[in-house]
């Protein structure tokens, strides 16, 4: 029988942890496991979680992994920004819903000024933002129902899309020039 003196020491490398190195196919596999977590949050509608658990992960992740990880990084915070966002009233709303236009945030605003006559059916300006929406989305047909309803709700609006640059492109469209003008 041997004695614990004489046994041969083991070729294993020591290490001061406890536990070998990770290689890079466990880092990328720990990364992943991180990404599918902060993804599932996501998925609950936990963004400020998720938005974090993105932040923490951005700095370690390969290159093909951290550029999807800025995306849902930016998605949680538009997430978290509507969330936030709240109106006194559908006036506020409104000048929301035209900023998201001017932002090129099309189907936002359509919400939005969807949401203004889900509470009041005769908004004429949410109509008439809808319009203008339309008009820019070269959707001429929803332009000229949208303007048609705009101004059957208030008359005035007749008379500020005449001068309305946001609808140049209906320009040359007869209906649109025959509902603006139907004195001629």
């Amino acid at each position: 029988m041997k004695t614990a003196s004489s046994t041969t020491p083991s070729k294993r490398p020591r290490t001061l942890a406890g536990s070998a190195s990770s290689s890079p196919d466990a880092a990328r596999a720990q990364n992943l496991a991180l990404y599918e977590s902060a993804l599932r949050l996501m998925q609950e509608g936990k963004f400020d979680k998720a938005h974090t658990a993105f932040n923490q992960m951005l700095p370690s992740s390969p290159a093909d992994l951290a550029e999807r990880v800025r995306v849902y990084i930016n998605a949680c915070l538009q997430q978290i920004q509507k969330q936030k966002t709240q109106f006194a009233s559908n006036e506020e709303r409104y000048d929301y819903a035209v900023s998201l236009i001017n932002d090129g945030n099309y189907e936002d605003a359509r919400t939005e000024l969807n949401q203004i006559l889900r509470s009041n059916k005769n908004a004429d300006y949410a109509f008439y933002g809808l319009a203008v929406l339309a008009s820019i989305t070269s959707d001429a047909q929803a332009c000229l129902e949208h303007l048609t309803e705009a101004i059957r709700l208030n008359p005035r609006n007749r008379i500020q899309a005449r001068s309305d640059s946001d609808f140049q492109d209906m320009a040359e469209d007869p209906r649109f020039t025959e509902l603006l003008y139907p004195e001629m």
